[in-house]
């Protein structure tokens, strides 16, 4: 197995002023409101956004019955989410190969079983091994266990780890304390993965504990925070993503360091993801939105694209062969061409 070293975020030193913080909820809610109602899409622009959410996916699938024919499946689905001839009318044949999810993920036991899939699919380089960590989901075990599994993961080929965080270090405040663990999980990833912290958003009690805990892990090293396990009662909401997107811009401010975000669990259709996508694009920027800085954790997500994107393109052929019917309205087009501008760079990156 290739050994790759990643450019990842450092640790920087704990400093408490960066907690500092006042929040309205109100004002949140109404904000994230207002936001999903601008993110209402349909025609060529649905497909085009559906398209760029399932590049932007980890196709996630932890459950206690997960079988190595289970991740092989769900590989496969991540590497070929439609045949090959799909979108030859609309796109070049040459750009098929870059729709594809950015990741899988997977409990570290399947971990290998996902590097086998996407080696046999010859897609190691382009489909991440994401591995969720330390106790996940409830982070309830030792601190050394919680730092092998770390290791064990990313000895079996996972390129990213997803770490959940000691809630109950954040239910009494002891801030330092949870920085001092999330930073020797940053020490056990190394240059060898990316390391995403899920906070469990809906076990931190207040939008104040969130923001801090957001903070606590981008000052220990992290390259993604991650909004909840899916396990939770509450998961990814807009008003929490944006706290966290609170959190990422002022870190940004202050250190001039970089950090992503993924929501995940409660995403379930297109619509919660153009919803999340809109949201990123009018306080990160478009630019944010590539697999380096954003992304889903979902299970189901994938079903509803595909429903998506399968109608959508019907009922777009079904308009081209009819003659009296006229072309969409330019800004749609301007969509596919976005997206497709988009997968040339990606192709001439790699």
């Amino acid at each position: 197995m290739d050994v790759k070293e990643f450019e990842v975020n450092k640790t920087l030193p704990y400093d408490p002023s960066l907690l500092a913080v006042n929040i309205s909820l109100r004002q949140i809610e109404e904000i994230a409101m207002t936001v999903s109602q601008r993110s209402q899409v349909s025609g060529v622009n649905e497909i085009a956004w559906a398209l760029r959410a399932l590049m932007l996916t980890d196709l996630t699938t932890l459950a206690g019955d997960d079988t190595a024919a289970n991740v092989r499946r769900l590989c496969l689905r991540a590497c070929y989410p439609f045949e090959p001839q799909f979108f030859d009318k609309f796109f070049e044949r040459a750009l098929h190969s870059e729709i594809h999810t950015a990741a899988v993920c997977v409990y570290p036991a399947r971990v290998k079983d996902a590097y086998q899939a996407l080696q046999q699919f010859d897609k190691l380089d382009k489909v991440a091994i994401a591995a969720v960590a330390t106790g996940f989901p409830t982070g309830q075990y030792g601190l050394q266990t919680r730092l092998q599994e770390i290791s064990h993961a990313i000895l079996a080929g996972a390129t990213e780890i997803d770490i959940v965080i000691n809630r109950q270090l954040a239910l009494v405040g002891d801030w330092e304390a949870l920085y001092n663990e999330v930073v020797l999980m940053r020490s056990a990833c190394g240059k060898r993965a990316h390391l995403k912290t899920i906070l469990a958003i809906g076990e931190l009690g207040t939008m104040e504990n969130v923001y801090k805990a957001a903070m606590v892990c981008m000052l220990a090293g992290a390259d993604f925070i991650k909004t909840s396990t899916g396990k939770e009662a509450v998961n990814a909401t807009l008003p929490v993503g944006l706290v966290m997107i609170f959190a990422i811009q002022e870190f940004k401010r202050r250190t001039c360091q970089i950090v992503g975000l993924k929501p995940a669990g409660g995403v379930r259709t297109v619509r919660d993801a153009i919803a999340w996508m809109t949201l990123v694009n009018e306080t990160l920027g478009m630019h944010w939105l590539r697999p380096e800085r954003f992304r889903f954790g979902a299970s189901g997500l994938l079903d509803d694209i595909e429903r998506v994107v399968r109608e959508g393109v019907a009922k777009l052929e079904a308009q081209e062969a009819d003659k009296s019917k006229q072309a969409g309205p330019g800004v749609e087009q301007n969509a596919v061409e976005s997206l497709c501008n988009d997968l040339r760079k990606i192709k001439e990156e790699k």
